[in-house]
């Protein structure tokens, strides 16, 4: 298992897009706020072997300020304590006031004081460090999954299949529809009354087909693609 500085790893979560309508969306794009020089510089080196792509390293926070109104990012990762205050939560809030971008915290505070003004925010994740690799990727899973199940929009097998080059069955359907709101393989293999052996078979089948590679791809190119509804 590869270990950064805060173990701070991800899996491979490069999009490689064939399709037109996918074009904007090549990568998923982190922002990275975060005060010390070097642990930052560690966390964009794991995120870039991972195949993610760092939109931008920032240290300040009224750099941090004005590069949220950019929106040149999918998700950030913000640490609270930017110098001597707790910075990261005014980003937070900002972040989800525009109501566009999920965004995860990234602290080493457990005190309640800190941790009950985090959820007035509404993060997506609360990640301790240090942590470890598994533990951010389910994070990240996580963060896509319940931002993206609040804003995705209705989108039918019709339409998506139109759209990729080959198309998902009905099944595989199902099972994307039931991933994009959040549930576990048990729970979708006792929804549709399969096995979870032929829920993961689905799953590799839906990866196949629209060029992904996990679940965290997968959320953020239909989401990608939602936007285009």
């Amino acid at each position: 298992m590869r270990r950064c500085f805060y173990n701070f790893a991800l899996t491979n979560s490069v999009l490689k897009l064939p399709c037109p309508i996918f074009e904007d969306m090549t990568a998923i794009r982190v922002l990275i706020v975060e005060d010390e020089p070097l642990i930052a510089e560690d966390i964009a080196d794991c995120l870039s072997a991972a195949g993610f792509v760092v939109s931008q390293i920032i240290h300040e926070f009224k750099e941090a300020w004005d590069f949220i109104d950019t929106g040149t990012f999918d998700i950030a990762l913000l640490d609270i304590t930017l110098g001597t205050e707790q910075h990261g939560l005014e980003l937070a809030a900002k972040i989800h006031a525009l109501g566009t971008k999920p965004f995860c915290f990234l602290s080493s505070h457990t005190d309640k004081g800190t941790l009950a003004k985090a959820r007035e925010t509404f993060p997506a994740s609360y990640l301790l460090k240090p942590f470890r690799e598994e533990e951010l990727i389910m994070a990240l899973e996580l963060a896509a999954a319940t931002f993206f199940q609040t804003k995705s929009v209705e989108l039918t097998l019709d339409i998506l299949n139109q759209n990729i080059p080959v198309g998902l069955s009905e099944r595989e359907y199902d099972v994307l529809a039931a991933l994009r709101k959040g549930k576990t393989n048990k729970a979708i293999s006792e929804d549709l009354f399969i096995s979870i052996n032929t829920v993961k078979t689905h799953l590799m089948n839906i990866f196949t087909k629209l060029d992904v590679t996990n679940r965290t791809e997968l959320l953020f190119k239909i989401e990608s693609f939602s936007k285009k509804m």
